[in-house]
């Protein structure tokens, strides 16, 4: 499974990829404001400032929600940088430009899944990625999870090329279990990915070991 980091912090994109283990990021306007980026010519810029950082693909969301909006802004997006994957919301027009964006090889991530139904209009489309948030899903008393699951199955009975890419991943047991039901790729904040390092045996278990050492040199 890819992992990927939800944040436009150069900071955390730096941590996440000096681990090793970052694929991709993903970022969308939200997220741009909480780290004080506005202004169109201060946001194109962190994008590639963003592509510089990490060898792999850089989600940059779409603001226009009408067809020539979206592929206007998804065209100049696309330009900046070869890392760069166009995110288009699941609504008609958005639809529709997957499949103009997907017939000019531009990648796409249809973001804002919450139904399976949603899913299969956007592979039908062409969507190089589908973005079900799980931990929205969750929040509303929905098994975010099951729509994962859901996905996994139609694209395998169909062999559909789109990844599923797990976003509102909210804690490190999304990410295992995102991993257990197969799906592509998972995004979420930096304090998750982390997480995954810690068990208490293996703390206890390296402060015995190094307890013992220095027992055996003094």
């Amino acid at each position: 499974m890819k992992f990927f980091i939800d944040t436009a912090n150069l900071d955390e994109i730096k941590e996440a990829n000096d681990l090793g283990v970052l694929d991709g990021v993903t970022t969308n306007p939200s997220l741009m404001a909480k780290e004080g980026i506005t202004g169109h010519d201060n946001i194109m810029q962190h994008y590639i400032d963003i592509c510089n950082i990490v060898d792999g693909d850089v989600s940059a969301e779409v603001i226009a929600t009408d067809f020539d909006g979206i592929v206007k802004e998804g065209e100049a997006l696309a330009a900046l940088h070869e890392n760069i994957v166009v995110k288009v919301p699941m609504i008609k027009d958005g639809v529709k430009a997957l499949k103009y964006f997907s017939e000019k090889d531009i990648k796409t991530n249809c973001t804002l899944i919450f139904s399976a139904g949603q899913a299969l209009l956007a592979a039908k489309a062409g969507a190089t990625y589908v973005s079900p948030f799980i931990g929205r899903l969750d929040d509303v008393s929905t098994d975010g999870l099951d729509l994962i699951d859901q996905i996994r199955t139609i694209y395998d009975n169909y062999l559909f090329d789109t990844e599923i890419l797990a976003a509102s991943v909210r804690h490190p047991m999304h990410i295992i279990q995102c991993a257990e039901i197969g799906a592509d790729v998972m995004t979420g904040p930096l304090k998750s990915i982390m997480a995954l390092l810690n068990h208490p045996l293996t703390d206890n278990g390296l402060a015995q070991f190094l307890a013992d050492y220095a027992k055996g040199n003094k």
